[in-house]
């Protein structure tokens, strides 16, 4: 066994030691085999923790292909293991071109799956166009992230969505959890990896404050940072201030900014206004999906020259003198310089995929071409195989309160 691979299979048998609610869906699954003869095209994060999940579909019975849904997610020594340990077609690296991305997200649906498990929806996506020879075959599908449910929606509601979607990411096993413990903690695991400063004492900006932001502000705030939220949306924005952070314009935040953190979805978060009056010497980096919410091509064309000063930072010098810099090239800093979430955090998330897909392949014929949520049986469930694992055990209602609280006429 090469270096490589046996790197990857220690991280592989790392996670699954610590991922107890997916084994124990495996196990079942093993002895079920409920998607025996299906073939499940997977575009995630091709790291250990979306490796177990992929171990987990194809010892129920699937054929699996695998691809990255981010050029920069891949962990090598993973996709080497998955390929030789496990005999499983992964066709993802670190530091993917664009060219190099799509075709590999081709090379999944070459396969002509009979579903799909996406993240961010690249992989939906072109199943709708460049790849239209694939879609007489897929059943359904499940999404795992914001930004992936935001587009389908959209087609949904235009009408454009051929067949029936899973929101993963709405479930509570997975947002409560996985966006705000997960993302929150993962985020300054790569910037810990990728810059080697502190962050206590520093003014940090965190611009969205939903379920990933509050988890990167809350994780900010405890390690010292003075945080500052930016909002479109008044609600939220009145929610973080209420939660003691301050609330700012971005064009005003970026004057004293020393880190910014992007996590909206949504593009141009920081663009040429901002970085015109950027306070000098500010790191920014992104958590949110795609690489757009720091506009790059304002960057570039506005600074004078452009240096990698360590593995996964660029500085850029403007033409007034000072240094701006970009974690990742402005792609997800928790998997580009890090290695994503906790796996006991991607354990429940995962589950949902695991027990979701299988839900899809059960129902998908009575679904309509929309988007749809996960059952709360689902989430019952591995909410109460995760805390067994944890050693806990809880109250259960009295049949007299069960009748109370789900009738009207007693009110006292």
């Amino acid at each position: 066994m090469d270096e490589l691979v046996k790197k990857g299979s220690l991280r592989l048998h790392w996670v699954e030691s610590h991922m107890p609610v997916l084994m124990d869906i495996r196990k079942r699954f093993i002895d079920e085999q409920p998607l025996a003869g299906l073939k499940i095209g997977m575009a995630l994060h091709t790291e250990a923790k979306t490796g177990m999940l992929a171990v987990t579909l194809a010892d129920a019975g699937a054929e699996i292909r695998l691809a990255s849904c981010n050029p920069l997610s891949t962990d090598d020594s993973v996709a080497a293991a998955l390929r030789e340990e496990y005999g499983l077609n992964v066709y993802a690296k670190k530091w993917e071109s664009p060219e190099e991305y799509y075709a590999n997200l081709n090379a999944v649906l070459d396969m002509k799956p009979d579903f799909i498990i996406d993240d961010g929806a690249d992989l939906i996506a072109m199943a709708h166009t460049t790849r239209k020879d694939a879609l007489p075959n897929v059943k359904a599908a499940n999404e795992e992230t914001t930004t992936g449910v935001v587009r389908l929606r959209a087609m949904a509601a235009d009408g454009t969505l051929k067949f029936p979607v899973l929101d993963v990411n709405d479930a509570k096993m997975k947002f409560m959890f996985d966006n705000r413990y997960g993302t929150g903690q993962s985020t300054f695991d790569g910037w810990m990896n990728a810059t080697n400063l502190i962050v206590a004492g520093k003014r940090l900006v965190v611009a969205g404050y939903g379920w990933c932001g509050k988890g990167v502000a809350m994780r900010a705030k405890g390690l010292g940072a003075s945080v500052i939220v930016t909002e479109v949306d008044p609600i939220k924005a009145i929610e973080a201030k209420m939660d003691g952070y301050e609330v700012m314009r971005m064009i005003d935040a970026v004057k004293v900014a020393d880190i910014i953190i992007t996590v909206t979805g949504c593009k141009d978060i920081i663009a040429a206004e901002h970085l015109a009056v950027m306070k000098d010497g500010c790191i920014m980096g992104n958590v949110g999906h795609f690489d757009n919410e720091i506009n790059k091509t304002d960057l570039e064309s506005m600074a004078v020259s452009k240096e990698r000063v360590r593995d996964f930072i660029d500085e850029y010098r403007m033409p007034d003198g000072r240094s701006l810099y970009l974690i990742g090239e402005g792609r997800l800093m928790n998997l580009a310089a890090g290695q994503g979430h906790p796996a006991e955090i991607m354990d429940m998330s995962f589950s949902t995929q695991a027990l979701g897909i299988v839900h899809m392949t059960r129902h998908y014929q009575e679904m309509s071409n929309q988007v749809y949520a996960v059952p709360n049986e689902i989430d019952q469930e591995i909410a109460s195989i995760k805390l067994r694992s944890m050693g806990v055990t809880i109250d259960t209602l009295t049949d007299a309160q069960v009748k109370y609280v789900t009738g009207w006429e007693e009110g006292t």
